[in-house]
């Protein structure tokens, strides 16, 4: 009994035996068609040449002579145009005895003779069968005599028909045969010389495989070899453009880790020297304690957030969550909300109407508070955060002071902060969050100066539009 799921047979065999085996197999077949058609084609050409011979002679002799069993042995062989011919005379008013016209040649048995007698009653033109003696076939032709009740019989041998079919099968097997051989080693040379450039590919990849040097492989030709090659090269460069980005990631994310994580370490370092010098009558001002715990406090929360920015980031593929419909102005309500309550000396002010998209409820509920918490940070206390939803598309513009021209480019890229931004808080992953958000819901994002404003970054995702007028959010701080 087989292993479950064992590879066939013919996928445990190399490609090159495969390619021999099923070239030497189909010339076999043909050939074995070839030569089989071809025997029995001149056998049967034999047979009707033979048989319409043996017919024409008995009709001239039936015509030519006065066929009398008293006078049948006195009709010699070259009457009918040979010597290799046996005659035989039947009477139906007689023991039907079967005569040779050569006393010493060998007596054919025609057992009880009904197709002979058949002919000499008249009840068939003629007859022509094969007939088996002790030195072999006969074919046997009977046509009418010259009175009713007679019939004229001539047997010829078949021993030279089979001594040639004999020879021709010899020779179709010879042939055959060195025909199969030679199909396999021509399927041989096929196989060694038309795989060459796969072996060569397959020595390329095994080396990248056990070097991890991507390197792409030298492409020859511009054959089905040659395409597969430039297939793998391009799966390459996406490798290698994956591992750069991997690379680029854990070198900025170390970087942007180690200042809180510094901070941190200083100020718990400092906390508890001033425990240990507290025995000693030495304490700490209140205040700045409370300040020391609070920066603590913002510090763990600027990790755990770079943190799950980072494991977001880090996906390759979108989370595992069930795609549904999704209405993106409750999401840009729910975002609202809790901005409002972050952001406490801003106003916002959003108009949003009704539209579905199919997509990752919690990725768009972090995409859309992300534009949101971006406008709130760059908006000064008491300014005006302006939110509008139309048609899958989402408008936030701030009154901050706008994004440089030299930074528009960059905004959305991992970890791309501008110098105005370095003093502020932040890790640079939230716009970036935003364009994945985006590209996996088939949508776009872009950023750009709001006349007479700051800021204006634009959402746009695809989906459909509900039967209702827009809903004008309430203005809040």
């Amino acid at each position: 009994m087989s292993a479950p799921h064992a590879p066939r047979w013919h996928y445990r065999r190399s490609l090159a035996s495969r390619v021999v085996v099923l070239t030497t197999l189909a010339v076999g077949i043909a050939v074995t068609f070839v030569s089989l058609g071809a025997y029995v084609t001149a056998r049967m050409q034999l047979r009707d040449s033979l048989d319409s011979s043996l017919l024409s002679r008995a009709k001239q002799a039936t015509e030519a002579t006065t066929l009398q069993r008293s006078v049948i042995n006195d009709v010699p062989p070259f009457a009918l145009g040979a010597g290799d011919i046996r005659i035989a005379f039947i009477d139906v008013g007689a023991v039907p005895p079967v005569i040779s016209a050569d006393p010493e040649g060998p007596v054919i048995n025609l057992g009880d003779g009904r197709p002979e007698l058949g002919v000499a009653l008249r009840q068939n033109p003629y007859s022509i069968r094969t007939v088996s003696t002790v030195e072999g076939n006969y074919r046997v032709v009977a046509v009418p005599g010259a009175q009713p009740g007679q019939a004229l019989v001539l047997a010829q041998s078949l021993g030279p028909q089979e001594q040639v079919l004999e020879r021709l099968g010899v020779v179709t097997l010879i042939f055959g045969i060195a025909g199969v051989i030679a199909a396999a080693i021509a399927g041989w040379a096929v196989a060694r010389n038309g795989l060459r450039p796969v072996r060569k590919l397959t020595r390329s990849v095994e080396t990248i495989a056990r070097t991890e040097d991507l390197t792409p492989i030298t492409i020859e030709g511009d054959d089905e070899i040659a395409r597969l090659a430039t297939a793998f090269n391009q799966m390459l460069a996406s490798l290698d453009l994956s591992r750069e980005r991997q690379r680029r990631l854990v070198a900025d994310a170390g970087h942007e880790l180690r200042t809180p994580l510094t901070s941190l370490r200083t100020n718990l370092e400092l906390l508890a020297q001033v425990d240990q010098a507290g025995a000693g009558g030495m304490t700490l001002d209140p205040a700045a304690r409370r300040d020391l715990l609070d920066d603590v406090r913002a510090q763990i929360e600027e990790l755990s957030t770079l943190v799950g920015d980072l494991v977001e980031l880090a996906r390759d593929e979108p989370a595992s969550s069930s795609v549904q419909s999704v209405e993106l102005e409750e999401i840009v309500g729910q975002a609202l909300s809790r901005v409002r309550r972050r952001a406490a000396t801003v106003t916002f002010e959003a108009e949003t109407e009704p539209w579905t998209v199919e997509g990752d409820v919690a990725m768009l509920e972090r995409a859309v508070t992300n534009l949101l918490d971006n406008a709130a940070k760059w908006s000064p206390p008491g300014g005006t955060v302006s939110v509008s939803l139309r048609e899958g598309t989402l408008v936030v513009v701030d009154d901050g002071p706008g994004i440089a021209e030299v930074d528009l480019p960059h905004v959305f890229e991992r970890f791309y902060r501008s110098e105005d931004s370095r003093s502020m808080p932040g890790s640079g992953l939230g716009l970036s969050i935003v364009a994945q958000a985006a590209a996996r819901h088939s949508g776009e994002v872009r950023a750009d100066r709001a006349p007479g404003r700051g800021a204006r970054l634009v959402l746009s995702l695809p989906g459909a539009s509900a039967t209702a007028t827009p809903t004008p959010a309430a203005a809040g701080r």
